[in-house]
């Protein structure tokens, strides 16, 4: 079994500076939590910060092996129905963050994509796509690969916005504990 890859950034999507309400332990035993979504990965943590540090939403925090600024440690990894309802609103649009920002990623996955079964291909895996409609990609991909979601919208007609497949992929991923097929997260 191979070493699981850390993350090395993680985005905020909530800071409990009085720990987490669900906590048994009295208030002034509480540590302070961050909740967080890793960059990479998508991987959902809980993070400890480091005293007196100001920390927000939507901030990048290193979190690697090196010195780390405002992260004092990771506390460990949580799944969807562990965040908070803050968290959880702002997932959404911190995927689409990092969607857009990771582009040429997700460009290559429509470059690359390969079938998984004989009768099950990493297309359709995203929400909208079927068998015509990966044919339509995967031929045209042949022709010449494509280079941004903008490219792939103006050669795939029917697919106005691949990014948005993409973005609701990977919620649909972190949310779902029975998801066969991990496109972009790790289990």
């Amino acid at each position: 079994m191979k070493a699981e890859k850390k993350e090395v950034n993680a985005i905020v999507l909530d800071v409990l500076l009085k720990g987490h309400p669900d906590d048994p332990r009295p208030p002034f035993k509480r540590e302070p939590i961050v909740q967080a979504m890793g960059m990479e990965q998508f991987k959902l943590l809980e993070l400890v910060p480091k005293a007196n540090v100001q920390i927000e939403l939507h901030e990048k925090v290193y979190i690697g092996d090196s010195e780390r600024n405002k992260i004092e440690r990771v506390k460990r990894r949580i799944g969807y129905a562990e965040l908070t309802i803050t968290a959880q609103g702002e997932l959404p649009f911190i995927i689409e963050k990092v969607v857009k920002d990771r582009e040429q990623d997700f460009v290559t996955f429509f470059n690359k994509a390969i079938s998984i079964t004989p009768k099950l291909h990493m297309l359709h895996l995203l929400p909208g796509i079927g068998k015509k409609l990966m044919w339509e990609i995967l031929e045209s991909r042949t022709k010449k690969p494509f280079e941004s979601f903008a490219d792939i919208s103006s050669r795939i007609k029917s697919l106005p916005h691949p990014e948005k497949m993409i973005q609701a992929r990977i919620l649909e991923e972190l949310m779902e504990k029975e998801v066969k097929y991990h496109l972009f997260t790790t289990k």
